[in-house]
């Protein structure tokens, strides 16, 4: 397949696919393989007509068509890449004449991502972010390395609130035992909020051994309808108390934690991953303002096709979140009350948002001619391989060697964020 450019006006660009004779005629071999057992010769089994018969039983173009899809669906992305494109709707193809045993030329016209002007993006003027690292910041990252280490030992003591009990209950509504309300040596922790609102903090001050009735009123949207609201009494045994241990805050906890030898060596660790984090984030909220400030200065028409696809990927994102929850987007739209057209009307200013600001830093990096280099892409590819727990060239064949241009986009669009930052004013 050879692929020319033929004109690009506004953003709408035409340019062709050559097709030889070999590919077109290798393409109407797979597709007979494909299909031949969906046709009925007589003298032949299902499946076992040549070719050359049931072309001309049916017609010698009786494959073009899909013959024709085959190629166009395997060449157009590859066209794109090779021209540098990116299209923002389908395209139209006018085909030239077909005929058996001869290539053919597919024209495209199609509309591409618009490359527009971009004003005042340079020595935008935005406030000075900082964000200071506390000793107490430092303690309760410690504090949050303590808890992990925790020992939960058995005590011979009653229950205190965040201590974890080992017992058995049975629920009863009147003298009726519930389904579903008895167990044994059932773990609680209590204060956790895993039972019924009351029952937990009843068994405050029970002692191993020691035999509780605890009184609870089931909530009136409890999901089973029986026990909706109803008053019961779960007959308790605490079989055994458990409490947290913190190890000591010393320098055998930071051996035993870190490559350090010494504690104030661990909190200085610490205390330097804190400051970078925070340094990081304080840049990050000074490049996100200044970006909003250059998008506020440029007012930019944006494509109601873009626009539409961009609500597209954020409903189909909302849906994955919502089917990891047990949810569908069928339910939450009934939660909320909403039809889908309402909505999609609510995505809309936030999509014609994230669109304009991809579309002004499109154009930056157009017009700073900035360019991804191979060991950029390298980098980003390790890093998604450490993100995914792979390698980078099992990266690489999950993306696609031909989807690696939109990767590069992708990280021309993060320049020129940083461009932007690059040249602000921070006062």
């Amino acid at each position: 397949m050879k692929a020319t450019l033929i004109s690009r006006e506004n953003n709408n660009v035409k340019f062709t696919m050559e097709f030889t004779a070999e590919e077109f005629e290798s393409a109407q071999i797979k597709v007979y393989q494909a299909n031949k057992d969906k046709f009925v010769v007589d003298g032949f089994r299902k499946g076992k007509a040549p070719r050359s018969i049931i072309e001309k039983k049916f017609g010698e173009g009786i494959f073009f068509e899909d013959a024709i899809d085959e190629l166009f669906n395997e060449h157009y992305i590859k066209a794109l890449t090779e021209l540098d494109l990116e299209v923002i709707d389908s395209p139209a193809a006018e085909f030239s004449q077909i005929k058996k045993g001869e290539g053919f030329t597919v024209t495209i016209t199609v509309a591409v991502y618009p490359v527009v002007e971009v004003k005042d993006y340079k020595g935008v003027e935005i406030e000075k972010v900082e964000q200071e690292v506390k000793e107490e910041d430092i303690d309760r990252d410690i504090e949050s390395m303590q808890k992990r280490n925790a020992r939960v030992v058995s005590v011979e003591r009653e229950v205190k609130e965040g201590d974890t009990v080992v017992l058995d209950y049975e629920g009863f509504v009147g003298e009726t035992q519930f389904e579903g309300g008895t167990a044994f040596k059932q773990e609680l922790k209590i204060g956790s909020g895993m039972f019924i609102p009351g029952f937990e903090e009843q068994l405050v001050g029970v002692k191993p051994g020691e035999k509780k009735d605890v009184n609870v009123t089931f909530p009136t949207e409890y999901h089973a309808e029986d026990l909706a609201g109803k008053e019961a009494v779960f007959k308790c045994t605490v079989h055994e108390v458990k409490e947290e241990q913190l190890p000591e805050l010393d320098d055998e906890f930071a051996k035993d934690v870190s490559e350090f030898d010494t504690l104030d060596e661990l909190k200085q660790s610490v205390r330097e991953r804190l400051e970078k984090y925070a340094q990081a984030s304080a840049e990050n909220q000074m490049q996100d303002a200044a970006l909003m400030k250059v998008v506020e200065a440029n007012e930019i028409e944006v494509p109601a096709v873009m626009v539409e696809d961009e609500m597209n990927r954020m409903t189909q994102e909302l849906d994955q979140q919502l089917r990891y929850q047990g949810l569908t987007l069928a339910q939450y739209l009934e939660f909320t009350k909403k039809d889908m057209a309402a909505f999609r009307e609510e995505l809309k200013p936030d999509a014609e948002r994230q669109v304009k600001t991809r579309m002004i830093l499109v154009g930056i990096g157009e017009a700073e001619k900035l360019e991804v280099s191979d060991e950029e892409m390298e980098e980003e590819l390790k890093v998604m391989a450490i993100q995914y727990q792979t390698t980078a060239e099992e990266i690489k064949k999950m993306i696609g060697v031909e989807n690696l241009s939109f990767l590069a986009k992708d990280l021309k669009v993060k320049k020129a964020i940083k461009f932007i930052y690059d040249n602000a004013v921070i006062k």
